[in-house]
């Protein structure tokens, strides 16, 4: 055998073919092992799989053969894509995904719980409104049917001056008096009726009171018009420095015509709309009567002696 020299070492270098350089190789696992899947997803293989083992043992076959590559290469791009569609990939996306909708959901549900009470509240205070407002309407509706009185008489049954004693012995002139005042009462309303009273009638001579009465309460309907009387009567009523200008023909003396004064106030009160809206309304009356002993028993005219306010 010749010995090779450096030249034939040379050209012997340089006919042979050049080696393909040495390309890196993707190896997928199961997309069930989330360990070995991330190793296929960045081109590793784990140390103790049979892959890794089987690489080793061939490194020329795999080397230098297209087809285990390429065919290497599309097993990874299947696997890879089934992992992203049923793996941990897709999973963690939707998770997340799931979490945002779970706060916007609960943002949505919040929005429309402060919607709903915004339009409750809303609607109360639209109610409240619009009754308060029915409500002033008919209660100045109601104020326009205002109740009327008229004294229409007074009849005085008794009159007598007596000498006497107050109770704690002190002698005085003493009167009694018993009279009935009649008096017509009208509600012109049409849609309410009024609860009617009235303060006690009071008969006075000059600042003393003589004789007192009381109006029973009724109820007077819609559009109803009625005679009223009350009687008012005092016995043996002290009058004492006052009275000594008093007199009665019961004494020998003439007949006496005396000043009254009879003073009161009527009270109504209308359920316009139950007893949420009421109207109320009051008459003061005060009428100047004279007493005259000789007609004792006859009816005195009060109708235009009265004023009302």
């Amino acid at each position: 055998m010749h010995r090779q020299s450096d030249s034939d070492l040379t050209s012997l270098a340089a006919s042979s073919p050049p080696r393909s350089p040495r390309r890196p190789v993707y190896y997928v696992m199961s997309p069930s092992n989330l360990d070995n899947e991330k190793l296929s997803i960045f081109g590793l293989s784990p140390a103790g799989s049979p892959v890794h083992q089987h690489y080793h043992q061939h490194p020329t076959h795999h080397r230098y053969a297209s087809s285990p590559i390429h065919h290497s290469r599309e097993s990874s791009t299947t696997r890879f894509s089934a992992s992203l569609k049923n793996g941990y990939w897709r999973k963690v996306p939707q998770e997340i995904h799931g979490g945002d909708q779970e706060d916007v959901e609960k943002e949505e549900e919040e929005e429309e719980r402060w919607g709903f009470r915004f339009y409750a509240v809303l609607f109360v205070v639209g109610f409240f409104l619009l009754f308060s407002l029915f409500s002033i309407i008919l209660w100045g509706a109601s104020k326009a049917y205002e109740p009327k009185i008229t004294i229409k008489s007074l009849v005085f049954e008794r009159y007598n001056i007596q000498a006497g004693m107050d109770f704690t012995g002190v002698p005085t002139k003493m009167i009694s008096i018993n009279s009935t005042v009649k008096m017509r009462f009208k509600n012109p309303a049409t849609f309410f009726g009024v609860h009617v009273s009235s303060t006690p009638l009071q008969l006075y001579y000059y600042d003393l009171v003589i004789a007192s009465g009381h109006m029973k309460e009724f109820y007077a309907s819609r559009k109803n018009e009625r005679l009223v009387t009350a009687v008012v009567l005092g016995k043996e009523v002290p009058v004492y420095g006052g009275g000594a200008s008093l007199t009665s023909h019961n004494n020998g003396e003439p007949p006496a015509v005396v000043p009254f004064k009879l003073t009161f106030v009527v009270r109504a009160r209308a359920n316009v709309l139950g007893r949420l809206v009421r109207s109320k309304f009051y008459r003061a009356v005060r009428c100047s009567v004279f007493l005259h002993e000789s007609r004792l028993g006859r009816p005195v005219d009060l109708r235009r002696a009265c004023e009302y306010d």
